[in-house]
């Protein structure tokens, strides 16, 4: 039942990921949180194998299962072409509310999450703020939500009702190191396998590459 409900939210937060992303590519405002990444320190564009279930964190509770994803371009251009060209359109789609939020904080690096609250239950109340990512020694709260649905005002989800939103914590959070995903007394240590899942790809990816000579995605 848990598989079936993850994989569930997953198809989900692809379908809103498509039809969000309706600007075209483009260089990316806000700065990339993968140990702030030059463009010779990305992975290739183009030449990624990886769905979204791959790098996609579940929480499944008790009332909800929450499914967070990384918007960064060193994690999304491990994904296969479309699907990162509709990851990163999404995210320059929120560019603007990103940087002003940057500047608002004084964050010079904010870290971006796509996030889905999935409801298992009639009427389940929620805490957007209260999902917290923990790593090196720090505890992360996000510090703006950009809400995509109305239920994140509303904090309350019918059964099979699903809430997403774009997530900005402040500086600190490396992608590159394993973090723990909480909410209220549920938590994921999943980022830790997803970890080598990328780094497997990334090989391959760099290898597809330098047998082609050039990207088939302008970067």
């Amino acid at each position: 039942m848990g598989t079936r409900v993850a994989h569930r939210v997953i198809a989900y937060m692809l379908a809103v990921v498509t039809a969000v992303a309706t600007v075209p590519p483009g260089p990316l405002c806000a700065q990339d949180t993968l140990a702030a990444p030059t463009a010779g320190d990305l992975p290739p564009a183009g030449y990624g194998t990886l769905g979204q279930e791959d790098i996609s964190i579940t929480l499944i509770g008790s009332d909800f299962t929450v499914g967070l994803i990384p918007l960064d371009e060193g994690v999304i251009r491990l994904l296969r072409p479309d699907t990162y060209n509709s990851m990163r359109r999404l995210r320059q789609s929120k560019d603007d509310e990103i940087d002003r939020v940057a500047r608002d904080y004084g964050i010079r690096e904010p870290a971006i999450f796509f996030v889905s609250f999935f409801g298992k239950g009639p009427q389940a109340r929620f805490n957007p703020e209260a999902l917290t990512i923990t790593g090196q020694n720090r505890s992360f709260r996000p510090v703006a939500i950009l809400a995509n649905s109305r239920a994140f005002s509303d904090r309350q989800l019918n059964q099979r009702e699903t809430a997403t939103a774009i997530y900005i914590y402040e500086d600190g959070i490396r992608l590159a190191d394993p973090f723990t995903l909480s909410y209220e007394g549920d938590s994921s240590n999943q980022w830790e396998v997803i970890l080598r899942t990328l780094e497997r790809e990334r090989a391959a990816a760099e290898a597809r590459a330098a047998a082609l000579k050039k990207p088939r995605i302008p970067a």
